[in-house]
């Protein structure tokens, strides 16, 4: 990690250092919470790929049915 310190007399000692582990512990959390926020956004946004890619096919099969083979409705 960038920053780590050098040297000993850099280090924070006692409150200090307690205060800066909660804050590094509340910025591990915050990047753990956006994570799973986008994760659910890609899950939501590929299912809506996937249904709208289904939708267009089944559009494109009823649109063709009656012109492969001839009249297929008389017989």
């Amino acid at each position: 990690m960038p920053d780590d310190p050098v040297y000993p007399g850099e280090a924070a000692v006692g409150a200090e250092a307690a205060k800066q582990s909660a804050v590094d512990a509340e910025a591990k959390k915050d990047a753990a919470d956006t994570i799973a926020g986008k994760r659910k956004q890609y899950v939501k946004a590929g299912v809506a790929v996937g249904i709208g890619s289904a939708a267009i096919v089944a559009a494109l099969l009823y649109a063709n049915r009656g012109k492969r083979g001839g009249d297929k409705g008389t017989g």
